[in-house]
């Protein structure tokens, strides 16, 4: 039995540790953004954060998790409220058949997160491990640069608010 932190909640698994992370995030915790896609590491639809850092949870065992933090798309933002990627992704109609789109949110999540300012080669170097056949690459480039202005701004506006309310450092 292993405690999985999972979108800030802790869980108890009660699985092999050299199981996949993916077949716990969905089958045991039923969070299903991540998609199984080749199950070996090399097509990027089962990507999640895992401590900062983009990670192909299809290749991920648990073991290696203990004590760490993941994060998926759904720990991002929800329907009402999306996050500034997810937010962004939609204002661009970056998907069409969107299997992929959920791990390349992740990445690009964990990229902006590390350089709030990419270049388009930046973001075309982090997101090349994702394979996608839909033709929304432009579309997807466009809604990166639109979250990293959408996190921008809503930083602005937090760090304006404390100065305001008096509460800034």
């Amino acid at each position: 039995m292993m405690t999985l932190k999972v979108n800030g909640h802790d869980h108890q698994i009660d699985a092999d540790p050299d199981t996949p992370l993916l077949y716990v995030l969905r089958d045991d915790i039923k969070l299903n953004a991540a998609k199984f896609g080749c199950g070996l590491g090399q097509c990027g639809a089962c990507t999640v954060i895992v401590d900062g850092k983009a990670v192909l949870s299809c290749v991920t065992p648990l073991l290696l998790l203990e004590g760490k933090q993941v994060t998926t798309l759904e720990g991002l933002g929800t329907i009402d409220a999306p996050a500034p990627i997810q937010r962004a992704f939609m204002e661009e109609q970056a998907a069409q058949c969107g299997y992929c789109i959920a791990g390349m949110m992740m990445r690009a999540q964990a990229l902006l997160q590390k350089n709030p300012k990419p270049t388009d080669a930046q973001i075309r170097a982090e997101l090349e491990p994702h394979l996608c056949r839909c033709g929304t690459h432009m579309r997807i480039l466009r809604a990166v640069h639109r979250a990293a202005r959408l996190m921008d701004t809503a930083e602005l506006s937090s760090t304006t608010q404390a100065i305001v309310h008096g509460s800034a450092p």
